[in-house]
């Protein structure tokens, strides 16, 4: 090409242009050169056009066209990958739109009362909601599917056998660490040890020539010569019934707490140990409620003294928090430590129990009609929550956290009449007076919703609930109490979902249909509380009739 015939956007360069440059540029450099004597020198700069933007090509289209056509095909397992990262990179950008929504939002101020704010919400989710329904219904319904799966037999018999092996070797280990430090604290907090005995003579003894020497003669630290009067002995610590427990709370660490409790015939005294895991072979038994004797402090059997026939699955425990200055500080923060007996020892109990039970027949049969009550409106809003058991619970769950702005799980009457309006639930006003005077026996007019939810809806039982605590704390493996939106897709597993076997759809469609309809009504968005996961098989529990059904629900895809 001729330097002659060079042309930039229009405007010609002259040949002496062109040829002073480039003879410019053969001086030798003997002196500085500078941006500045360049330009004294060169006063007319050229002028440099403006980037036309519309005639560049997207850069997609170049890329297509850099691509070549004969690549060989990818193998399946990388289309996976692939496909997996699309959908966690939508997920990340929907979750960071929601965010930026939410914040804008909140810097927006409202004339509304934040109540308002609050109802507002929930009545234009539900305004078109009827007996039909919704897409998170469906979605939610999906996981109902694993309940079809055909049921290996040999291989869940070979993981019961496990398990009950496994529970054996805790429970024995437990009763003996118990028993050590029972009988320990009996002999060190005896007052009578500190009693001095008459001194004997100080005559000086000679060692005798047959005595072995003192380094190799066995010695111990303490040998007392008293015999108590008042001192446990092992006889006496045996008859006693042990039993598992859980705590009832909204704090998932606090909830998945291992709990062992003993209650002795004796002096009907009980005391309750937490379970650790310090490794894999190291378990220990720390105490929670020291021994002692203890009375309900609530229901209908408030100030009276615990005996045998309290003790059974699904039975409460209530304890003052201000009578355990040990207990974290964020059990402490309610009055009443409420304590859920989840497993016994059918056996010893059976054994221990006589025909004499100190129980009023009063008592009895007002704790009866109390649980006909509920049983009534349980009954009737069963049929309600048909099939829209998950985001009925989960979204009553999201609204009662909203309006408990002290953060003691406390509403008023007013709060849970107007919340089972907003979700179109049906609640006789006799049957709701009733249920109200009998969970607000303090009189204090505020009630737990969490106690309200269990009493008006019922709840799944303890060998259910017993699955859920094993699928969540497989997830919380740091026993924080809440686990990542991020770890639950990655240890939820739908290749055995009967729709994905029979290629009606995808491992990814069922996985995405479960989160979306998990995290929907979660507090954070990017993270699920042990109380709402317990609350979406809570919803999922409505439907399911057996008990084997349910746990294959969360058995196949956890891996549990």
């Amino acid at each position: 090409m001729n330097l002659m015939d060079l042309e930039v956007k229009g405007v010609a360069t002259s040949p002496s242009n062109q040829i002073q440059s480039f003879s410019g540029r053969k001086k030798p450099l003997q002196k500085e050169w500078t941006s500045k004597s360049w330009t004294m020198q060169n006063p007319c700069l050229p002028v440099v056009p403006r980037l036309d933007l519309g005639s560049l090509v997207g850069s997609d289209d170049e890329e297509e066209d850099i691509i070549p056509e004969n690549l060989p095909a990818s193998a399946g397992k990388y289309k996976l990958k692939c496909q997996q990262y699309k959908t966690e990179m939508k997920e990340g950008y929907k979750w960071y739109s929601q965010r930026n929504a939410e914040k804008t939002k909140s810097n927006i101020t409202h004339e509304q009362s934040p109540r308002n704010k609050i109802d507002d919400m929930y009545a234009q989710r539900e305004e078109e909601i009827t007996d039909d329904l919704t897409t998170l219904d469906r979605k939610a319904l999906l996981q109902q599917g694993y309940a079809d799966n055909p049921y290996n037999a040999l291989q869940n018999t070979r993981k019961s056998d496990s398990e009950i092996v496994a529970a054996e070797k805790k429970k024995q280990t437990v009763a003996e660490q118990v028993m050590i430090d029972q009988l320990s604290r009996a002999v060190i907090s005896d007052p009578e040890q500190n009693v001095t005995t008459e001194k004997q003579g100080s005559a000086p003894i000679l060692p005798e020539s047959n005595i072995a020497p003192l380094r190799v003669r066995k010695r111990t630290l303490h040998e007392t010569k008293i015999r108590t009067q008042s001192t446990l002995t092992e006889n006496m610590l045996s008859h006693k019934v042990q039993f598992d427990s859980r705590i009832i709370s909204r704090n998932g660490r606090d909830a998945c707490r291992e709990l062992i409790g003993f209650f002795f015939t004796h002096d009907q005294s009980l005391t309750i140990y937490e379970y650790r895991q310090f490794g894999k072979n190291r378990p220990n038994v720390l105490p929670f409620i020291q021994k002692n004797i203890y009375s309900h402090q609530r229901g209908r059997r408030k100030g009276k003294q615990y005996q045998l026939g309290d003790f059974y699955i699904g039975a409460n425990l209530t304890f003052l928090s201000s009578d355990h200055p040990r207990l974290s500080e964020n059990i402490k923060e309610n009055t009443l430590l409420i304590l859920r007996i989840t497993n016994i020892d059918q056996i010893a109990l059976d054994s221990l129990r006589t025909d004499s039970l100190e129980h009023e027949d009063d008592i009895n049969s007002q704790e009866a009609n109390d649980r006909l009550a509920f049983k009534a409106i349980q009954d009737k809003l069963k049929e309600q929550l048909h099939k829209r058991g998950v985001r009925i619970l989960t979204g009553l769950a999201k609204y009662f956290q909203q309006l408990d702005k002290e953060g003691n799980g406390l509403l008023d009457k007013a709060d849970f009449e107007h919340a089972l309006q907003l979700f179109h639930l049906e609640v006789s006003e006799k049957d709701f007076e009733s249920s109200w005077l009998i969970l607000n026996d303090n009189g204090n007019g505020k009630v737990d919703y969490g106690e309200f939810k269990r009493a008006i809806f019922g709840e799944m039982n303890e060998y259910r609930k017993s699955f859920v605590r094993k699928a969540f704390m497989k997830l919380d493996f740091n026993k924080t109490g809440s686990v990542p939106i991020i770890d639950i897709r990655k240890c939820y597993c739908a290749k055995k979902h009967p729709q994905v076997i029979s290629g009606h759809t995808t491992e990814e469609e069922i996985k995405s249909s479960f989160l979306e309809t998990l995290k929907g009504d979660c507090s954070k968005s990017d993270g699920v509380s042990y109380g709402e996961f317990e609350d979406y098989y809570e919803g999922l529990s409505i439907e399911i009739v057996e008990d084997e059904d349910f746990v294959n629900i969360l058995r196949t895809p956890w891996g549990i």
